[in-house]
């Protein structure tokens, strides 16, 4: 055996002719003495991993119990997921299994956590890269922070080097908004239709799908002229997937309401996506026309689906496509996206001079500047605002 200081442990060879250094580290839970161990070929070798095993623990203090070196970026990105699933979204889950499984694990699966390195940070990148939009990438590298991070605070080693590498740049999104002149066409196209106060909607008060097909009659206040949009439709996902009796994966923070099957209706991300949005002219007149003849619904939706149920985004976008082409209108190389007409609420709201802190709190945005503290804006404010996207949106091409 090799001496070495007191309390700074000892390297000694073992029966199969390896070499084996070991730290003193105080105490297990069950009573009994627990040492940190290095294994390598030679006695050189192991002296050398025994000082980076030191200086690791004076740099960020000792491993969890049970935290082994040897467990590989899969084994912990597995272990992540199962408690992932009980933190975030369903939406936000999804895309972090997504970017594990589909990426990450395939890539770099195979790697010890404490031997990564900032080129396979950059090998998960570039094989994003060179098969998916920049997004994409920018999403698969958040993930793989996150997930590193959190094996870190429970006491895994990984490098520093790992977290220095720089995100992917996030090429500029597709969708604009919509240009006055088709956005008005697109209008008066809906007036021949009974579902013309879903688009109407979806221009003067900004609602994202998902809000749009939430929407229930109970938050409208026709008398008032006020929707409280506070809601979002999701399909949420079984605890086990073949068992419908089993419940469904939702995060102890979050309130749900159940419709029906695996349909609820989810609260927004942020406190700034729970709003209350003035209903200026048409719109009041085309709900009130819309609800004596709409689809009835036993969960109280304003824009229901087949049978009065939940409105999935396939029949929504087939709606807007069926909408757009009856218009005539496009972009040269694609048709509209129905997300545009959301980007086209905001884009006039910033041309009409509307301060900011009024366009947050219609279109349920967030924004870095924003706090408590900042100026709150009206309902009055708001329906002035509205009244001149509505004026611009209706005036003659």
């Amino acid at each position: 055996m090799t001496p070495r200081r007191k309390g700074s442990g000892s390297v000694y060879q073992v029966k199969d002719g390896r070499w084996r250094g070991t730290i003193e580290a105080g105490w297990t839970s069950k009573g009994t003495r627990r040492r940190i161990t290095v294994s390598a070929k030679t006695e050189r070798e192991a002296l050398r991993k025994l000082r980076d095993k030191e200086r690791d623990i004076a740099r960020i203090g000792l491993p969890a119990e049970g935290a082994g070196r040897t467990l590989t970026v899969k084994a912990w990105a597995e272990q992540w997921l199962s408690i992932r699933v009980t933190q975030v979204r369903q939406d936000g889950y999804t895309a972090d299994r997504s970017a594990i499984t589909t990426w990450i694990i395939p890539t770099i699966g195979h790697i010890r956590l404490e031997r990564l390195s900032a080129t396979h940070v950059r090998q998960v990148i570039d094989k994003v890269s060179a098969k998916r939009a920049a997004s994409t990438a920018v999403r698969t590298h958040s993930v793989l922070r996150q997930c590193l991070k959190a094996a870190l605070a429970e006491g895994h080693t990984i490098p520093p080097s790992v977290f220095a590498v720089p995100p992917p740049k996030l090429g500029e999104s597709p969708r604009e908004d919509i240009p006055l002149p088709h956005a008005r066409l697109i209008l008066a196209t809906a007036l021949k239709r009974d579902d013309a106060s879903r688009w109407f909607a979806a221009f003067l008060q900004g609602l994202r799908p998902a809000e749009a097909r939430g929407l229930t009659w109970d938050a409208l206040d026709l008398d008032e002229l006020t929707m409280d949009v506070s809601w979002q439709l999701k399909a949420l996902r079984y605890n086990t997937p073949r068992d419908r009796s089993s419940g469904f994966r939702i995060p102890a923070d979050h309130e749900v309401r159940h419709l029906v099957d695996a349909w609820h209706l989810v609260r927004p991300k942020t406190a700034a996506g729970k709003r209350i949005i003035p209903l200026v002219d048409p719109m009041p007149e085309l709900l009130t026309s819309w609800k004596a003849s709409s689809p009835a619904s036993p969960y109280g939706l304003v824009w229901p689906g087949l049978g009065g149920r939940p409105k999935k985004d396939p029949e929504d976008q087939a709606d807007w496509k069926s909408l757009i082409e009856m218009a005539g209108v496009a972009r040269e190389d694609r048709a509209y996206d129905l997300y545009e007409a959301r980007h086209t609420t905001g884009t006039l709201l910033s041309s009409l001079n509307v301060p900011e802190p009024v366009i947050i709190r219609i279109m349920g945005h967030s924004s870095m500047i924003s706090t408590k503290a900042y100026i709150h804006a009206s309902l009055d404010e708001s329906r002035v605002a509205l009244e001149q996207v509505s004026t611009k949106l209706l005036e003659i091409a």
